[in-house]
């Protein structure tokens, strides 16, 4: 993440200025929460996705900097969102928009950076580009939708649990690499190749999430262990449990989920230990990020090459 963070650093200013332009309203609701949320912290993983693939695709114009904010527009849309559906009061260490502000604001807002995210696109003037973005927000919505269908249901299967994950988190580290690939007029394999990429990097990185729910040290996600469980989400730790665990263990895991008892915590974090589910799941994170770096093993070295397959690596091991 330093190396990244050097490599960027002008670059990510400039996205900085452009977030800071399109985030004015006339209405002071709408920027006091639009500043409280995208100052708030985070990897900005999503933009800096399409700087490194448009500048590894030879871009050096300024597009990149304004799609990278609209991809954080669009991202920090779905935080507002996603915090409203799942009641939290809790995100990267500080009280959530909807804790703070409430929830008809914070899904107002939302709806205020989702229209903001699609005039920009209109600005840039590239048609696939604006394909590729508004594609990638209906199937985020869709993921979302999904997944709160899956709560309390302790019936999901692997093939539905990664549905959900690849609409919902892997579709925009999908989209960012992909429009950096269009901003560079890379080939259709080319364009292909970091759009495989950003697919399996976004997946690792929600596994790995799905593990810090159940592993991580609160004071460095700056979100509430047991989460997941207490919003009733199926994850993978959680399926693999119920299928490697014993009959009594798996009825345990089985009843968390239906009820989102997080009183159960305790008790189904030692089953997923001893079942080995985070073990597991890591693994399968580490594999994404193996199949993220061999879709980009026939572009030519570049630091902002080897930066994408080192953040492949930091997506699958981090712990935070």
């Amino acid at each position: 993440m330093d190396t990244l963070k050097q490599l960027l650093a002008q670059d990510m200013a400039a996205v900085d200025a452009v977030i800071r332009t399109r985030l004015h309203s006339e209405v002071v609701l709408v920027n006091q929460i639009g500043e409280y949320i995208v100052n708030s912290g985070g990897k900005r993983l999503r933009p800096a996705l399409v700087l490194l693939s448009a500048q590894a695709f030879g871009y050096r114009g300024t597009y990149q900097h304004d799609l990278a904010a609209v991809v954080e527009f669009i991202h920090t849309a779905t935080l507002l969102h996603d915090d409203v559906v799942d009641e939290s009061d809790l995100r990267r260490g500080r009280e959530t928009a909807n804790a703070l502000f409430g929830n008809a604001a914070s899904v107002l807002v939302g709806d205020f950076l989702y229209s903001r995210a699609f005039q920009m696109m209109v600005d840039v003037g590239d048609m696939r580009v604006m394909q590729t973005l508004a594609d990638a927000t209906n199937v985020i919505a869709e993921g979302e939708v999904l997944q709160l269908l899956n709560c309390h249901d302790a019936e999901v299967d692997v093939p539905t649990y990664m549905r959900v994950i690849h609409c919902k988190t892997a579709k925009l580290f999908e989209a960012a690499m992909r429009i950096g690939a269009l901003l560079g007029k890379a080939s259709a394999a080319d364009e292909a190749a970091a759009s495989l990429y950003g697919m399996h990097l976004g997946t690792a990185f929600q596994l790995i999430d799905d593990v810090l729910d159940y592993s991580a040290d609160e004071t460095q996600t700056g979100k509430h262990l047991g989460d997941d469980l207490a919003e009733g989400k199926p994850t993978l730790p959680l399926i693999y449990a119920m299928q490697h665990g014993s009959q009594q263990q798996a009825d345990v895991v089985r009843e968390a989920i239906e009820q989102g008892d997080v009183s159960k915590f305790s008790a189904v974090l030692t089953i997923i230990k001893e079942t080995g589910a985070l073990d597991y799941t890591r693994q399968q994170a580490l594999r994404e990020a193996e199949a993220a770096c061999a879709a980009l093993a026939h572009l030519p070295a570049s630091s902002h090459k080897q930066c994408l397959l080192d953040l492949a690596h930091f997506a699958a091991t981090r712990q935070y």
